[in-house]
């Protein structure tokens, strides 16, 4: 079963959620559809801007803390390197 460590954010250089789940698309439909009262609930943010993949729950989960501990201008650069657009990449994991 694949984890992922996912970034979303509301817009480009917004505000930034770093999350985790094993189901990014259910996860990612779940922040859309503001399912969940909370911190991407109430600053609209939804939009996949970055994630990784792994095969191991305990690799995922000290990914996701390393992440949440890393300065916003480092997480931009990552986001920068793989997605300069800032494209919303949920409508490509859905195909």
């Amino acid at each position: 079963m694949p984890y992922y460590v996912y970034i979303l954010a509301n817009k480009r250089n917004g505000t930034l959620y770093v999350g985790s789940t094993n189901d990014l698309i259910k996860r990612t439909w779940q922040h859309k559809q503001k399912l969940q009262e909370g911190f991407t609930a109430r600053y609209d943010v939804d939009k996949l801007v970055y994630f990784e993949q792994f095969e191991d729950a305990a690799n995922m989960a000290q990914r996701e803390k390393r992440l949440k501990e890393w300065k916003r201008d480092w997480k931009i650069e990552l986001i920068e390197k793989l997605n300069p657009e800032w494209k919303d990449l949920y409508e490509m994991i859905i195909r």
